[in-house]
């Protein structure tokens, strides 16, 4: 690990925490504690990859494990926010990189206080005395054992009080309040999204590139990768799927060791990570460079579908509208190429393309993959959802598919073909922009694309 400075003007978490820290003082004021996560043994000595908690790192921009955000906003007061971070370590340091500390991140962060975490204990006992409500990310935090912390905090609270000071008897959980906030992104979180869809794009470029057949699947991840990092992304997003035959009607395959068949179509979903911010596209492909009819028939129908749905995204809309138009395209084609027999409306009602699409048409995209903020306004089953209406700067994907498995009713030439198609989209004033185009999507120019590497 080395020294990670904020990525943006530090005014930017500031303004983000004064937010947290407003809507605080509307449920009567209190303390609000922030963790991100800690590192985690692989095996051995050995410890996975860390990343942050994405709230976390929202409302900081501080990157390093073993941390906690506390915001203190009584009510009718001005707000505070502490820091507590590892302490400097210079035994620590030689081996694993710099850490800031408490002093330095202080001013380089923005917090009116930095402790370290070693006085955790008995700096949230001390701190929680005096306030009624604790706020906490109680249903989307990375630390599984947060309540059990903090119920430990408040009873050890309470004894240091001995009734001469109030302590928390209501906990709110912070989840949706920063999770609507998130759904909106402002221009520092478009910019780096923007260029995380870059870098991606030429991932997938080179990938179709270097696909032939009798290729590993992983050694098409390797291809990706080896773009990602050099163009700067910090890591994959999410794991590769990259899918071949009759794996690409598996959602979620990961890269493994089948070879590309000659006539197989290849899925490839990847996207990067860079300073936090995901991208997440999807294409599929002919390896021997030329689509079959039956491929080329299926696929047209799903960029069709993934046309669809772009043009019914955009402000004012449902976030549900998108998913309607491409399920309708969807539905129509796969009567036209006689996979279903049913007349348009029956089939759409009975759900009879569900053997063949079962996943959405998209989900919201940012610090997480399938990033925060609910997509209804209620979260209440009902017949009809009230669906949230989408907002410019709200980022989402579009990714329509088909999935023709053996067994499932569809004509035999169409069997074993898997594809899918997805883009990120932004929300603009008038419709969205689809920001990983740098992939092309045409038939023909697929083709193009993979023959160029041969």
């Amino acid at each position: 690990m080395s020294l990670v400075g904020p990525l943006h003007d530090i005014s930017v978490y500031q303004t983000r925490r004064e937010r947290i820290a407003t809507w605080m003082r509307t449920e009567g004021g209190g303390i609000a504690l922030i963790p991100t996560g800690c590192a985690r043994m692989r095996n051995a000595d050995a410890s996975y990859p860390f990343r942050f908690d994405s709230q976390f790192y929202y409302l900081t921009g501080f990157t390093e494990p073993d941390a906690w955000l506390i915001i203190l906003a009584p009510k009718g007061q001005s707000t505070e926010s502490w820091l507590l971070c590892q302490p400097k370590n210079p035994e620590s340091e030689t081996w694993d990189g710099k850490r800031w500390g408490p002093d330095a991140a202080k001013e380089a962060f923005g917090f009116e206080g930095a402790a370290s975490v070693d006085e955790l204990d008995g700096w949230m006992s001390e701190k929680l005395c005096g306030h009624s409500r604790l706020f906490a990310p109680l249903h989307r935090s990375s630390m599984p054992d947060l309540v059990s912390q903090m119920q430990r905090w408040v009873n050890t609270a309470r004894q240091k009080s001995r009734g001469i000071k109030k302590v928390p008897t209501h906990w709110i959980d912070l989840t949706p309040t920063i999770s609507h906030h998130r759904l909106v992104k402002d221009a520092h979180e478009l910019a780096v999204m923007r260029e995380s869809a870059r870098i991606a794009a030429i991932g997938h470029c080179a990938a179709m590139r270097a696909a032939k057949p009798g290729l590993t699947e992983r050694a098409l991840e390797a291809e990706l990768m080896a773009v990602f990092l050099r163009e700067g992304a910090q890591a994959a997003a999410y794991e590769t799927i990259v899918a071949t035959g009759v794996n690409a009607c598996t959602l979620h395959h990961a890269a493994g060791a089948s070879r590309i068949g000659e006539h197989d179509l290849v899925l490839i979903d990847a996207g990067c990570e860079l300073n936090g911010y995901a991208s997440d596209i999807t294409r599929t492909f002919p390896a021997s460079g030329r689509f079959t009819p039956e491929q080329a028939a299926l696929y047209d129908i799903v960029l069709a579908a993934q046309d669809a749905a772009t043009a019914h995204t955009a402000p004012g809309l449902s976030f549900n509208a998108g998913h309607d138009a491409a399920v309708k395209v969807l539905t129509q084609g796969l009567i036209d190429e006689g996979i279903i027999q049913s007349s348009l409306d029956a089939a759409i009602e009975q759900s009879l393309y569900r053997p063949y699409y079962m996943h959405r048409t998209g989900h919201w995209l940012g610090l997480d993959v399938h990033d925060a903020g609910p997509y209804r306004l209620t979260e209440v089953d009902t017949d009809e959802p009230d669906w949230r209406a989408l907002e410019p700067g709200m980022v989402l994907t579009i990714e329509p598919g088909l999935y023709i498995t053996p067994g499932s009713g569809a004509p035999e030439r169409f069997w074993n073909i898997g594809i899918r198609i997805e883009d990120d989209a932004v929300v603009t004033e008038t419709g969205c922009a689809l920001i990983t185009r740098g992939v092309p999507v045409a038939r023909k120019e697929i083709e193009a694309l993979v023959q160029s590497g041969r």
